[in-house]
C-alpha cells in the first residue's frame, strides 16, 4: 500500500503544525486535547521545519524536571526530521520509522507538508494487505 492510500482513509488530510515559538506547556496542551502523539513544526504551514513529540516532552521532563515546559518548541524539537512522499509504500515508511526509532513522519511533496502518517497508520494499513493476501490464498486453495 502506498502513503498516499493511507492519508486518503485518514479523511481530511490536515495536519495540525505548531510554530518553533510557541511555549512546550502548550504545545503539551494540544497535544493532550487532539489526543496526539506529534506535531509538525511549521511557522508557515507548508515547510517542515522540526516535529516535537510526547516522548520529547516526557524526557524533557525526566531529564531536567518542570522547567521544560517554559522553553520553546524549538529548543525540543528534532531538527531536519526524516520524511516521506505519497509515492512510497508501507514497508519502506515502516523501516524508515523502525530504523529511526519515531512514530511520526510527516509527508510532503516537493518540499510542501502534504501531511502526516504515524506508525499505528502503517500498521494498520499493513495489517491490511496481509488480510487481503490471506484471503485470497484461500480463494486460490480452495478453488473459489
Amino acid at each position: 500500500m502506498l502513503v498516499q492510500q493511507i492519508l486518503k482513509s485518514k479523511g481530511d488530510g490536515s495536519v495540525i503544525t505548531i510554530s518553533a515559538g510557541t511555549l512546550i506547556s502548550e504545545a503539551a496542551h494540544v497535544l493532550a486535547e487532539r489526543r496526539i502523539g506529534g506535531l509538525i513544526v511549521s511557522d508557515d504551514g507548508k515547510k517542515v521545519e522540526g516535529i516535537l513529540s510526547e516522548r520529547d516532552i516526557v524526557r524533557s521532563l525526566a531529564l531536567r524536571g518542570a522547567v521544560c515546559l517554559e522553553e520553546t518548541v524549538g529548543d525540543l524539537m528534532t531538527r531536519n526530521p526524516v520524511c516521506c512522499s505519497k509515492e512510497e509504500t508501507t514497508d519502506s515508511v515502516l523501516q524508515k520509522m523502525t530504523n529511526g526509532r519515531f512514530r511520526h513522519m510527516p509527508v510532503t511533496e516537493e518540499g510542501v507538508l502534504i501531511g502526516i502518517i504515524t506508525i499505528g497508520d502503517a500498521v494498520k494499513a499493513r495489517l491490511e494487505e496481509l488480510s487481503m493476501e490471506k484471503e485470497a490464498l484461500q480463494g486460490m486453495i480452495m478453488g473459489h
